[in-house]
């Protein structure tokens, strides 16, 4: 599918709104987690509003693509685009980790267009495989994307379920790597050194596609390009900086779980004008 300069530019000013409202929401609610909502902004903007088959007045739409995020902590990107498609109003946001909240610090299912719970990290992978073989079982036509983050897939659940997908062909599955580095307790290559990692998908026999994870046309493409491809699931191994679009948050690990002060709130939102 081709896009236009001008589909691109509504992209990426789709993204910067998205961005501003991950900051105003977790400087709201003083918890959460900015860093990794950030840099997989751009590549959940594009899927929401650019690849995905989705009906928001009919969340539950059987034909619908489905979306999982496994890296569930990252849930301020997801709620963001999910108001911004229209599942609930956009005020909702600013509840987020409030009691009774339909917007918890994790993703359940009272959110509208949540499917399935995520946060345990090395599962989501697992989810979205039973999601693919439901919709080979069933001879659905929906695809099947799940969101995961590079410190996740030191998990060895991740590999069982590669194993499984690619074992059982399953070509309407696309994983989606936020590669921005960083995890919890610092950088991934000095936790647990994740390369030669495009091989190591390779190797468990899935469809690899490298990309600038930043770059709208790099992400639109990939997704068009995993859509192509038969008889394996596909990954997109997106490279990523995170805390993108604020720059006293891109590649420093304190923001992985810290949320702005006050005065961090206005300069981030400043630079995301």
């Amino acid at each position: 599918m081709g896009y236009t300069d001008a589909q691109i530019k509504e992209l990426e000013a789709k993204a910067k709104e998205v961005r501003r409202l991950i900051v105003q929401m977790l400087a709201k609610a003083g918890s959460g987690h900015p860093g990794g909502s950030l840099s997989a902004t751009d590549l959940i903007t594009a899927l929401f509003f650019g690849v995905l088959r989705h009906n928001p007045k009919d969340p539950h739409w059987q034909d619908r693509d489905r979306f999982h995020m496994s890296k569930g902590h990252c849930c301020p990107l997801w709620y963001a685009v999910l108001a911004e498609s229209g599942y609930f109003s956009k005020d909702k946001l600013m509840t987020l980790r409030q009691l009774g909240s339909i917007l918890q610090g994790h993703p359940d299912r009272r959110t509208p267009g949540v499917d399935v719970a995520s946060g345990s990290l090395g599962q989501g992978l697992s989810v979205a495989l039973g999601m693919s073989l439901a919709a080979k079982i069933d001879q659905k036509p929906y695809r099947v994307y799940v969101l995961m983050g590079d410190g996740e897939i030191q998990e060895g659940n991740v590999w069982e379920a590669a194993m499984a997908s690619s074992h059982y062909r399953c070509d309407n599955l696309t994983a989606i790597l936020d590669y921005n580095r960083f995890q919890i307790d610092g950088k991934t290559c000095e936790i647990m050194e994740l390369e030669p990692l495009a091989a190591k998908w390779q190797a468990f026999g899935w469809h690899t596609i490298e990309i600038d994870g930043h770059n709208m046309k790099e992400v639109l493409a990939a997704y068009d390009e995993a859509r192509s491809v038969k008889a394996k699931p596909s990954i997109i191994i997106a490279r990523t900086v995170k805390g993108k679009g604020v720059s006293f948050m891109e590649n420093v690990c304190d923001f992985h779980g810290r949320t702005p002060t006050k005065e961090e709130t206005e300069k981030a939102l400043r630079e995301l004008e």
